[in-house]
């Protein structure tokens, strides 16, 4: 098994190629970065972009940390050990544009002994407007990534995700899907451990030019200030369930992340409109009815 400091030192890798992309691709903006400590061991590197010429606010987050894990925490992961150790990449895009779709990725890593250690991550996309075609191309682009390791990934992951991003007192999902992980180890995921570490990196080199083809796909589309009004309703949705559901904000929170880093997954703005009803044939009411489980894109 490959060491943790490896694949920590692999995944700032990763964060640094990600970021010269994302700087790229928006032309103008460039990232700030901020180190930082966490009481109780470990740290990570903040990178924010904001108000570039696409990219309205976003954030490229490394993390690697450790200590004593919390009760709660250990209540809800199932195990009786104390100490812990968690590294990982985190990004949430957020565009100024509402025809280029909201973009997150996670991939991590978690060990609390030789026993007890896995692999967890995923992409998902949440388009203000729901272009089918985008979301296609998409799953396609994941599914290619996921069956370079195995057969059976995309199905599994791809039904998770739509299970796990799903606003349950919405009754919407938050996006198109995507694919989405968690506790991956050789038991339960039939490949090696070396296997899987590879995948999480693909998986995470996969980010960019996924998310720069759907970009410049739409970028100088024009649009009215009806479609701006829906692109900040549709913003609310997100920050909904990452406030509510999301568990990499609960395990951030709840064990003592640096909070900024913890939230820079919110939206600059977002709106709340009150019972909202679309328009019969709207684009508006397309996009709610792509916002269900088990839509298959591939």
């Amino acid at each position: 098994m490959i060491s943790k400091e490896q694949i920590a030192e692999d995944y700032r890798q990763i964060q640094d190629e990600i970021c010269a992309g994302l700087e790229q691709l928006d032309g103008v903006a460039k990232f700030q970065q901020e180190i930082w400590e966490r009481d109780g061991g470990g740290g990570g590197r903040t990178r924010i972009i904001q108000q570039g010429n696409i990219l309205e606010k976003g954030g490229v987050n490394f993390s690697a940390v450790e200590g004593k894990l919390p009760e709660p925490v250990k209540k809800a992961f199932k195990v009786d050990s104390d100490d812990f150790f968690a590294t990982g990449v985190s990004i949430v895009i957020h565009p100024n544009h509402p025809w280029v779709p909201i973009i997150h990725m996670n991939i991590r890593y978690f060990e609390m002994n030789e026993k007890v250690r896995w692999f967890g991550g995923g992409i998902d996309l949440t388009p203000h407007y729901v272009i089918p075609e985008d979301a296609t191309f998409f799953h396609q682009s994941l599914k290619n990534v996921c069956d370079r390791f195995h057969t059976d990934f995309y199905h599994r992951f791809k039904l998770w995700a739509d299970e796990y991003f799903y606003i349950k007192h919405r009754q919407e999902t938050r996006g198109v899907g995507g694919v989405f992980y968690d506790r991956l180890n050789p038991d339960s995921a039939g490949i090696t451990w070396e296997e899987i570490f590879s995948f999480s990196k693909e998986l995470g080199r996969s980010f960019v030019p996924i998310y720069s083809e759907i970009v410049n796909r739409n970028r100088n589309k024009s649009f009215t200030q009806e479609e701006k009004d829906w692109q900040y309703q549709r913003r609310s949705r997100y920050a909904e369930f990452n406030l509510v559901y999301d568990a990499g904000t609960k395990f951030g929170l709840e064990t003592n992340g640096r909070i900024e880093s913890i939230l820079m997954s919110l939206p600059p703005q977002a709106n709340w409109v009150y019972d909202f009803k679309p328009l019969a044939g709207s684009l508006e009411e397309q996009t709610l009815n792509f916002l269900k489980m088990g839509i298959n894109w591939v």
